[in-house]
């Protein structure tokens, strides 16, 4: 318990919950952990939505699939980030995206109604988790605002320099989460299309990059 309240602690969930508070309220919320393989499904579309899922080792690729099979890379979640706490809040039933263990990895479950219903156990800290949640799915609102603007570009060049002023906040050296591929389902474009014009950038001098790693010129 101590070991995994040491990881999850630095997610804004648990901003001024201490350990003894986080002890009782994993009883509260319903908490459970389970482990995946790498590819491994953890939450598949279609799926009934009755927990939210915290990330304790490892990472999870949120994907969506068309009818005709195309996956778009939504985001890749790390250690202490959560997934399906929109759906959940929002009374979705079933999951609209896919959740896959992107490597080895374990997550911690928990009920959601048990974090946004009064409880009956009188946590004297359950308030400041409601709290906490609201603000998270509000932040999660912003960056999913961002990805529609990035979404919204005409060009490749233009959704990647978006894509990288993002990414990259004021530093000219960064590290990108997708290899090329995953990059391409995430701004929903054709890969070697995509790569030619990374090519095209860094020919004009306008970057440098080795695999995920980038630098603006």
């Amino acid at each position: 318990m101590k070991k995994t309240f040491e990881i999850v602690k630095y997610n804004p969930l648990w901003n001024g919950i201490g350990y003894n508070d986080f002890e009782q309220m994993f009883h509260c919320i319903e908490a459970r952990t389970q482990s995946f393989e790498k590819g491994d499904i953890v939450l598949l579309s279609g799926d009934s939505v009755n927990s939210i899922g915290m990330i304790i080792s490892g990472s999870v690729k949120v994907i969506k699939e068309d009818m005709e099979g195309n996956i778009t890379i939504l985001t890749e979640l790390g250690v202490s980030e959560l997934f399906g706490e929109v759906f959940a809040c929002a009374g979705i039933e079933h999951s609209p995206v896919t959740v896959q263990a992107a490597d080895a990895c374990e997550i911690m479950f928990f009920n959601y109604k048990k974090v946004v219903a009064s409880c009956t156990q009188a946590c004297q800290f359950h308030s400041r988790l409601v709290e906490n949640m609201l603000m998270l799915i509000a932040k999660k609102t912003l960056l999913l605002n961002q990805k529609i603007e990035i979404l919204s570009q005409r060009t490749t060049r233009e959704k990647l320099l978006l894509f990288f002023d993002i990414e990259r906040g004021m530093a000219k050296k960064f590290t990108i989460p997708y290899n090329r591929e995953e990059l391409a389902h995430y701004l929903c474009v054709d890969r070697s299309a995509m790569s030619n014009e990374l090519c095209k950038m860094r020919d004009e001098g306008l970057i440098k990059f080795r695999k995920n790693e980038f630098e603006m010129l």
